[in-house]
């Protein structure tokens, strides 16, 4: 039976290397798409306190359509370009939202979302799905978030 991580006190930087870490023990030798996704927003939600709602939507066809998360029953189906996963697929560029009520068309699934990050899953030069992480708090994402969670994206696109 592998450890399981618990929340660490800490710095922002310390939490996401734990997560990593942690992350890396868990899956050794997995492949299963729902298996590896749903690690990773197990740990995210338990090692951030100020997640509200995080996980995965992924590209079928033309549409976004949600896969594993943690938090509240969030939207189904993104279309490609709407709101901001729909945007982050569409230019495949990570976006970080200080407060989404001043996104256009800001596409609210969970109404205590006041902040957000969304960071593309590359796969072999083609978009896989996105990473959706939200916040009840304004201005919760920063520069670090964004280094940490494109470096996730980045060895999950490998691991899937």
């Amino acid at each position: 039976m592998k450890k399981i991580l618990s929340p660490l006190q800490g710095t922002k930087e310390e939490k996401y290397q734990n997560v990593i870490s942690h992350f890396h023990s868990l899956v050794a030798g997995e492949n299963n798409e729902v298996v590896i996704l749903g690690m990773i927003s197990s740990l995210l939600k338990m090692q951030f306190e100020t997640i509200s709602w995080v996980g995965f939507y992924l590209l079928k066809g033309k549409e976004l359509i949600v896969g594993p998360f943690q938090g509240k029953p969030p939207c189904i189906r993104i279309a490609l370009g709407k709101g901001v996963c729909g945007t982050v697929a569409k230019e495949k560029k990570t976006l970080v939202v200080a407060d989404v009520d001043a996104f256009p068309g800001h596409i609210r699934c969970d109404a205590d979302s006041r902040s957000e990050i969304v960071v593309p899953i590359i796969k072999k030069k083609m978009l896989y799905g996105v990473l959706d992480v939200d916040s009840s708090q304004l201005n919760n994402f920063d520069e670090t978030d964004k280094r940490f969670l494109e470096k996730l994206c980045n060895e999950i696109s490998f691991l899937i």
